[in-house]
């Protein structure tokens, strides 16, 4: 863009002088060299104004500092050229210099004008110089100019095209590299989002294990020192020694069996009712061990097609029912019990009813006055299973709890 107009002037200024005496007059000559040292101012005032600048290399980068002198530079080149190929046809030498640059220094609409007024230079000088000398000239003339005129015109379509897919390809990798970006901000955010969800799932479990060692601590711990308490009582009371060991011989086993219970409750077993009984048989030994230890009336009954459930299944029905007879005898002075265990299809219920005193179960507190869990305590062991724990009372009209939670067969 630079050198190739001083280059191809120098070419043509050479070749026209060589064959000046065949094809030139001497005024001819004269107006030849006058219109070389134009050329030459031309080409020199436009080297000083780009010679900071950088010829952009597609007409789409937007419009350079020099962008009018550039247009007139074009045109004045022309012309000179065109009036030097007049004069030689070997001048057009210089003049093909606009089918370089047109797309460049002229507008796109102006720029296949460029490419024209260039191909009617090099037709001229191709059809044996301007103007045509006879009407084959003429002729060959219109036939060249046609011929250059397509191919400039196909060429600069096929180079803006080409232009136009080079900066499709830079768009597209420009959004590839912000979707990219915004491709790793994302997994920078959910990496962060992952750590903090290990956080908040390890702090969950944490306090979900509190949550089941305390109501297991309530269920054996707690329970087997109140019966303890309750023989020992009855063994402080008692006249007869016969009587007074046999409570006593209570409070041994209710001790052993409540250190067994902690124990298995600590490393998250069954309760040792389930080591080596089905859920009926534990919860049928459960209800006449408790009949027996507190002179109350109990009946036991399973309805349905009994299955073997799963160890968190049965474990977690036998404590609520462990409960719920623990509150009977503490609270309700009940004359009669019912527990019922029922298979129904893909649930199983527990019910406990009796006909004690009953309450008002919107007055009670989350946590029950002697500081266990209570009803709490049983509807959160359903709904650790997907379950759910209700309890129906009214004053003087007896209590009944129920549990239902989904029946997840052993295995």
């Amino acid at each position: 863009m630079r050198l190739g107009p001083w280059i191809l002037l120098a070419v043509g200024t050479v070749t026209a002088a060589a064959t000046a005496p065949a094809l030139m007059t001497p005024a001819e000559m004269w107006a030849a060299g006058g219109l070389t040292l134009v050329a030459v101012a031309i080409e020199w005032g436009w080297r000083t104004i780009s010679r900071d600048h950088p010829v952009p290399s597609a007409p789409e980068e937007g419009e350079p500092a020099y962008a009018v002198p550039g247009r007139v530079y074009f045109v004045l080149r022309t012309l000179v050229g065109f009036a030097l190929t007049w004069l030689n046809p070997l001048f057009a030498v210089y003049a093909v210099m606009g089918y370089f640059d047109s797309v460049h220094l002229l507008p796109p609409r102006w720029a296949r004008a460029g490419l024209l007024a260039t191909a009617v230079t090099v037709a001229g000088s191709q059809s044996g110089g301007l103007p045509p000398a006879e009407a084959l000239n003429w002729m060959l003339f219109v036939a060249l100019f046609a011929l250059n005129g397509t191919l400039c015109l196909v060429f600069v379509n096929i180079g803006l095209q080409e232009d136009e897919r080079a900066r499709q390809r830079l768009a597209t990798i420009a959004e590839l590299e912000y979707a990219n970006a915004r491709l790793a901000q994302a997994l920078d955010e959910n990496a962060g989002l992952h750590a903090q969800l290990l956080v908040q799932a390890r702090e969950a479990g944490v306090a979900d294990e509190r949550r089941r060692l305390a109501a297991e601590i309530h269920d054996t711990i707690a329970q087997g020192l109140a019966g303890i308490i309750a023989q020992l009582q009855v063994v402080a009371a008692a006249k007869d020694p016969a009587l007074a060991r046999q409570h006593l011989d209570r409070a041994a086993a209710l001790a052993r069996h409540s250190l067994g219970e902690a124990r298995r409750s600590v490393h998250n077993l069954a309760p040792a009712a389930l080591e080596h009984d089905s859920l009926p048989e534990a919860l049928r030994k459960a209800v006449t061990a408790w009949s027996d230890d507190h002179g109350v009336a109990a009946a036991f009954t399973v309805t349905g097609t009994e299955e073997p459930l799963h160890t968190e299944v049965a474990a977690t029905l036998l404590r609520i029912a462990e409960e719920a007879l623990a509150n009977t005898a503490r609270h309700a002075a009940a004359g009669r019990v019912g527990v019922t265990l029922s298979y129904m299809g893909d649930e199983v219920t527990l019910d406990v009813r009796d006909d004690g005193r009953g309450f008002d179960p919107g007055a009670l507190p989350p946590r029950s006055a002697d500081g266990g869990f209570g009803l709490a305590g049983m509807r959160a062991r359903a709904e650790r299973i997907a379950g759910t724990a209700e309890v129906e009372s009214e004053p003087g009209q007896g209590t009944a709890v129920s549990a239902r939670v989904p029946l997840v067969r052993h295995g």
